[in-house]
């Protein structure tokens, strides 16, 4: 089933659904695809070296139900890829970018692990046009690491051996006995990010202080999480503070990719917030 949802989103868009847009920033393209209508979306951020294909389950799910935003980060699928600093607020205003030239007014975003800190950032950059923000497998806080450590852990991008290092990133992503087939395709969207891209954007997340602040998110907050060590009592105590309207619920048995490893409670959870916050009736 899962395997035949981009020949769906496909038809859709044919049918009039998703279609392929671009909006302008700093003189480049960002594409994005919309399916249906009115000033009020649920806006879908992919994550680190993703694409707005890891959606594909979600676009069924909501059709008919709310207006749907899906988008390629600067430097992801078919958005621009140009040689610059790919940091978080470029990836923020690339999404006011999206909801300007979308003409959506107020969202619910809904960011896959990097787009949890993009969306903390749109939340600082434009407050009044964030309804709600959904945590998809991502952190409210910056890991912990030594500095020796997370410089090597970011040297791995940058060296001759990016390929190998995404493909260790991909396994680790991914449970024991997991779909080979989701991992392998998982695999084929994360290499069509350039390593130029994927360096900055990781170095973008993980050094730059100013994405960790504490600042509140004063708007309601869901974490959907798979089970995992590091979401542990100390992460969700942290986590609190930042989000003081925060509700959460840990999926067993999925990867990093839960949205696209079991779609269907995802969905499920998806859609009663979206209730909750006035885009589905």
């Amino acid at each position: 089933m899962l395997l035949a949802l981009p020949l769906l989103i496909a038809s859709l868009a044919n049918a009039g659904g998703p279609e392929s847009r671009f909006a302008k920033l700093d003189g480049h393209q960002v594409h994005y695809q919309s399916l249906g209508e009115g000033p009020m979306a649920v806006v879908l951020i992919h994550g680190w070296s993703c694409s707005l294909e890891v959606w594909r389950a979600q676009v069924p799910a909501f059709d008919g139900k709310v207006r749907t935003v899906l988008i390629d980060l600067p430097g992801h699928g078919k958005s621009d890829k140009p040689e610059i600093d790919y940091t978080m607020d470029l990836f923020a205003r690339a999404v006011v970018a999206v909801l300007d030239g979308a003409k959506v007014e107020r969202a619910v975003l809904v960011g896959h692990s990097m787009g949890t800190p993009v969306c903390r950032q749109v939340w600082r950059l434009a407050p009044k046009r964030v309804l709600g923000i959904v945590a998809m497998d991502g952190s409210l806080r910056r890991f912990p690491m030594k500095p020796e450590d997370e410089n090597k852990f970011l040297g791995q991008f940058e060296g001759p051996d990016f390929a190998e290092a995404v493909v260790r990133f991909v396994d680790g992503m991914f449970p024991a006995g997991s779909d080979r087939k989701l991992r392998v395709e998982v695999l084929g969207i994360m290499r069509g990010t350039p390593q130029h891209v994927a360096a900055s954007a990781m170095k973008g997340m993980v050094k730059d202080d100013s994405v960790w602040k504490e600042d509140a998110i004063e708007v309601p907050l869901l974490a959907l999480m798979a089970k995992a060590r590091f979401w542990n009592d100390e992460y969700w105590a942290e986590a609190r503070k930042v989000a003081p309207r925060l509700e959460r619920r840990t999926f067993e048995g999925v990867g990093h990719f839960l949205m696209m490893e079991k779609p269907e409670p995802v969905n499920e959870a998806l859609l009663a917030f979206l209730k909750d916050q006035g885009l589905v009736k």
